[in-house]
Parts: C-alpha cells; structure tokens; sequence
C-alpha cells in the first residue's frame, strides 16, 4: 500500500479532499490530531469517512469515540511519569545531554467495532485483546 499524504488547508476543503481521496481508491486515512483538537473537527472528519467508507487512525483524544476505527498513541500518562523522573535528575545536577534519550514503551489502543462492522471489516481477536478499550 503506497501512503500519499493529503494536506487540508481549510476546514471549507474537507469535503473535496474526503471526495479525491475516494476518486484516487484510497484505503485507509491517518488523520492528524490538530484538525480535531485545534480546529475542532473530529466529529466531522468521522462522519466524512463513514460516509466515503474509510477506515481511520489518529492519536487525536476521543477520535475512535466520535466514530474513528482506530486511536493510537503513546500513553501520556507514562510518558509524563517519565519527564518527572528526568526532571529529578537534571535537578540533582544530572546534565540534560547526558540523560538518555527514550522511545516510548506503552501505548493506549482503542478499536470501535460498531465502525469496523459498519465499514465491513473484521478485527482479529488477538488486536481486540490487546486493546486498552473497546467501543462496541
């Protein structure tokens, strides 16, 4: 599968680009968190997707909630737990670029199956058992 990004100027384009990206037979759509958070169009994004049958994944808080298949990011949670701890480093005279730099280890999945029926696609059980939640 080739992965062509497509940038969305204006919230005015959504429609156009939802309608080329079904013109050009795409598969799937990772969508960025700034269109929901920012601009506040999670909801909107989710229903066009639904309506173009597009399978979709961001790391955008609430997407898989407002009808996305998938939510997946680093949990932030661990990750700040992490910064206080280098925090106490650097503040008991530890050198910041002496401190190590670090990949994420745990990761928050959420699958909503109800658009994953709507979409027509089946989830192997072993990605459902390793998800955080499920939204049926």
């Amino acid at each position: 599968m080739q992965m062509q990004p497509v940038v969305i100027g204006s919230l005015e384009e959504l429609d156009n680009a939802f309608a080329a990206m079904h013109r050009a037979r795409a598969e799937a759509l990772m969508v960025q968190p700034l269109f929901m958070v920012v601009r506040g169009q999670g909801q909107r994004i989710a229903d066009l997707a639904a309506t173009h049958r597009l399978p979709t994944v961001s790391e955008g808080d609430q997407f898989a909630e407002a009808g996305g298949l998938l939510f997946y990011r680093p949990d932030r949670l661990a990750q700040l737990r992490r910064s206080v701890l280098f925090v106490d480093k650097i503040l008991k005279g530890a050198k910041p670029g002496d401190l190590p730099i670090e990949q994420p280890m745990k990761f928050k999945l959420v699958i909503n199956l109800k658009t994953a029926k709507a979409l027509g696609l089946a989830i192997p059980p072993t990605l459902l058992f390793q998800a955080d939640e499920v939204i049926r």
